[in-house]
Formats: structure tokens, sequence, C-alpha cells
């Protein structure tokens, strides 16, 4: 009898955290249903101030902020950080969705809207849901993450085919090399998948290249 009880305990509390889900989902939408042409920036939390991606990931933010797109990030330090104050500075609107760690991820002061999730795949359906582009600064498994989220979906036709931009070949080149001589090589993917992605270096070109396919 005591570990019926036991059982029932765990049944009630998957019950409670489903509760939890359906506020995180229904507070994110709240928020940003009204958000409009939007770009999500990801990138490391690590990146330093004085590491030339800060500033690439502040310069791009800002361009794209006064071409009217807001700026979504994680909320948190880094590349996010300087894309939040890059699309601030531009008065522009500038979204953190920050998550809660234990460790390295701080919301940033820069994000006019802020919203806060304890689920990694909320916070993402977010990132996606919102952006009309995914535009990718140099990062870690995190960054990794989410940029292959955005592809998968492009590629299964899940969600429309967004530009999903690699800002920096001297950083994503390697990535490329290695998707083209093994996953296109081996049939692991079809010819035009690799399509999805454009690297680039430039912020103007960036915004450019977003534009000619986004429709404000």
């Amino acid at each position: 009898m005591e570990k019926q009880f036991v059982i029932d305990d765990l049944k009630l509390g998957e019950s409670w955290r489903l509760f939890r889900i359906m506020g995180e989902f229904v507070e994110g939408v709240e928020k940003l249903h009204d958000l409009g042409p939007a770009v999500s920036i990801f990138g490391s939390a690590r990146t330093e101030p004085d590491d030339p991606a800060y500033q690439k990931a502040v310069d791009t933010a800002a361009l794209f902020a006064k071409e009217n797109f807001a700026v979504i990030t994680g909320g948190g330090g880094g590349i996010m950080e300087a894309a939040n104050k890059g699309a601030a500075e531009a008065d522009g609107v500038s979204v953190g969705l920050n998550i809660n760690l234990p460790f390295e991820q701080k919301p940033n002061p820069y994000a006019n809207i802020q919203l806060q999730f304890h689920y990694f795949f909320i916070r993402k359906v977010m990132f996606i849901k919102y952006a009309m582009a995914y535009i990718i600064m140099p990062g870690g498994f995190g960054t990794l993450d989410e940029l292959f989220e955005a592809v998968t979906l492009i590629q299964t036709h899940r969600i429309r085919p967004l530009p999903v931009i690699l800002m920096g070949s001297d950083y994503w080149g390697g990535l490329i090399d290695w998707i083209r001589s093994r996953l296109l090589k081996e049939a692991l993917i079809s010819p035009d998948d690799i399509d999805i992605l454009q690297v680039i270096d430039d912020p103007e070109d960036a915004v450019k290249a977003v534009k000619k396919v986004v429709i404000l």
C-alpha cells in the first residue's frame, strides 16, 4: 500500500509539471504575439566584450533594429547580451528569453522585453515561432542545438524556409566543409539541404539577405 502512495505522488507531480509547461507557453505567447517582424540571434554566453564577435553581434542587432526588426536572444551574457545591447541602443525592440540555469546564465540588462523559462524546449519554440530569420554567431553546444533545431524544421517542412545565416566564415567554414564532405557525400542529406545555410561575414550583408525574402 505504501508503494502505491509513492506511485500516486509521482503521477501527481507529473500532472503539476504539465501545468507549469502550459503556463510557460501561455506567458510566451501572450508577451510575443504582437512582436512583429523579428530575428533570433544565437551565440555563446561566454563571449567577452573585447571579442570581435561581441562587437559584430552589437552591430548586426543594431542594423536589424534600424530596419524595424525586433531582436530575440536567449537573454543571457556574451553574444546574447551584445545583440540585446545593439537592438536597445538603436531604439529597437530587444527581447531576452532567459533560461534558469545553476551557472553561466543571468539576464542581461539590455532586453526591454524579458521572459524567464525553466524548460529549454519551450524557449526554443519561442525562438523559432516568432522569428523570420535566424542569425547564428559563434557559440558552443547550445548554439549548435538552436541552429540544427531550425535547420531540421526547415528541412522537414515543418516551418517555412526562412534564412539561417552563419555569421563568420572563419568560424563556421569548417562545419560547412564537414557537412559537404560527410553528410552530403554519404547521401545523409539531400543536395538542396545544404542551401538552407548561408555563411556571411558582414552584418550589412546579413540584413540584405534577410530583406530579400522577408517583406515587412
